[in-house]
């Protein structure tokens, strides 16, 4: 996954506008840049007149700069303190050959200001720079409010999220997915296509769960890399009554899934967690696939791929670690709340307390002494956003649903491994949309409220078909 961390700023210009504004303009965007910490590719005073944009001459010189960068840009912003060229921002991106999110951004005006030395006209330019965009065949933002102070704390708002935006776009663009194993006979709901993925730029590497087992049955146990990641495991969990012969089965697991995701680059992982793990190596793999989650390596139940794709996209935009829930029972009579389960692969981050255990409900057929490795815990309340992602194979598309809620500290008893209460602005809705349009029983959860970043980024820079669930 290729993250670009800079934001390339066009400065728009129309010369018979006060240079001042544009001089001024320019140094307010650039502080408040700075303030957020956001490197920017701009062009000097020396390389166009205000290190602006304007003539066909700048939207060559400002394009080669972006040029020599491309590998670092992840967004665009282009701002206007006064009218703009707007052909000369389009040619600029056009001759950069940038394909990244844009945000089109302009300066306010003062009916107190309006001689010919203080009007700006930013707010009518930024219409015409837009309609440019669009003959030009460009997908593009704005902010939500026509103009803007760069300094208030809207603008800050505004380019911080749309800054995510960039890295949700980029980051889905050049994912590189690896399943572990095949998915679960009886689970035909995780199925996707890696074709679609792949046109998509969502690569999928495989590996047979065998290789990982045998690889792992060839280590030693005193080996120094399996004694460090028991010790890592030991200090991640309480690891509760769980034998050390399992902590240790677990350990040299840890090492080869490592292992084999650097020499392949993977992002994130599905892993076949039930039943051939219990049945011919003896341990559950959830506490593995949290410690993945909780360092930002997302790890998904079942060989979900989509649904570990989801927990990337959820990541990305909020910095904070994701999981992947069932959704599974409703809450008694309450319409809008409902149960979310898993074995335990949820990362600590996200819970309150985190305790290894048995699983529960896989032990009462595989053996209990079999599925050591799951973890209980349960979300602190507070924000959540769901993601689904499927690939839609009948009409050859991705398909994304997103939606948002809290998590609740209603009672809750008598069931094991990771569980929260959530509650969801009509929920039955929600639900009967997933079931009409065949979506997965999964679901990836962020404790965040990114919903309308993803359904941008979703809609708007990658084309897929989405459907952002508001109540």
């Amino acid at each position: 996954m290729q993250l670009k961390n800079a934001l390339a700023v066009i400065v728009g210009n129309r010369n018979f506008f006060a240079d001042s504004l544009v001089e001024q303009g320019r140094k307010e965007i650039l502080a408040v840049l700075g303030e957020l910490g956001i490197e920017v590719v701009i062009p000097d005073e020396k390389t166009t007149k205000l290190g602006a944009v304007e003539t066909w001459e700048d939207a060559q010189k400002c394009a080669e700069l972006f040029k020599a960068n491309r590998d670092k840009i992840g967004g665009i912003l282009v701002t206007l303190p006064n009218f703009g060229d707007e052909k000369g921002i389009a040619d600029t991106i056009r001759l950069s050959g940038l394909d990244v999110p844009i945000l089109v951004h302009a300066f306010p005006d003062k009916t107190t200001a309006l001689t010919a030395a203080d009007r700006r006209d930013a707010y009518c330019g930024k219409l015409s720079v837009c309609n440019n965009l669009y003959q030009y065949g460009y997908a593009f933002s704005v902010t939500r409010r026509h103009t803007l102070d760069p300094h208030s704390d809207e603008f800050k708002a505004e380019v911080t999220r749309f800054y995510k935006l960039c890295r949700v776009v980029n980051g889905m663009r050049t994912l590189r997915l690896g399943a572990i194993g095949a998915r679960p006979d009886a689970f035909k709901t995780v199925r996707f296509s890696e074709k679609i993925l792949e046109a998509a730029g969502i690569s999928v590497s495989t590996v047979d769960l065998s290789e990982i087992i045998a690889g792992a049955q060839k280590l030693a146990d005193d080996d120094p890399r399996v004694r460090a990641k028991l010790d890592e495991i030991k200090a991640y969990t309480n690891t509760g009554g769980a034998p050390e012969a399992s902590l240790v089965k677990m350990a040299k697991l840890g090492v080869v899934i490592t292992d084999w995701m650097q020499a392949n680059s993977i992002d994130a992982t599905a892993f076949q967690c039930w039943t051939s793990i219990q049945q011919n190596y003896g341990v559950n793999a959830c506490t593995l696939m949290s410690m993945m989650s909780d360092q930002l390596m997302p790890s998904a139940c079942e060989v979900d791929i989509c649904g570990v794709a989801g927990m990337v996209a959820l990541q990305l935009a909020s910095g904070t670690p994701s999981a992947l829930v069932d959704w599974n029972n409703n809450y008694d009579d309450v319409p809008d709340k409902l149960l979310l389960f898993h074995c335990g692969n949820w990362p600590r981050s996200l819970v309150k307390d985190i305790k290894m255990i048995s699983a529960e409900i896989l032990g009462t057929t595989l053996g209990p002494e079999h599925t050591w490795g799951a973890l209980e815990g349960r979300p602190a309340p507070g924000p959540v956003t769901f993601a689904r992602l499927d690939t839609d194979d009948r009409l050859g598309l991705i398909r994304a649903v997103v939606a948002e809620g809290m998590f609740t500290d209603d009672p809750l008893s008598e069931m094991s491994g990771m569980r929260a209460v959530v509650q969801v602005p009509n929920l039955d809705g929600l639900m009967r949309y997933l079931c009409l349009n065949g979506h997965a029983h999964h679901c990836a959860i962020n404790a965040s409220h990114v919903g309308s970043i993803l359904a941008e980024a979703f809609d708007t820079y990658l084309g897929w078909d989405v459907y952002y669930h508001q109540g």
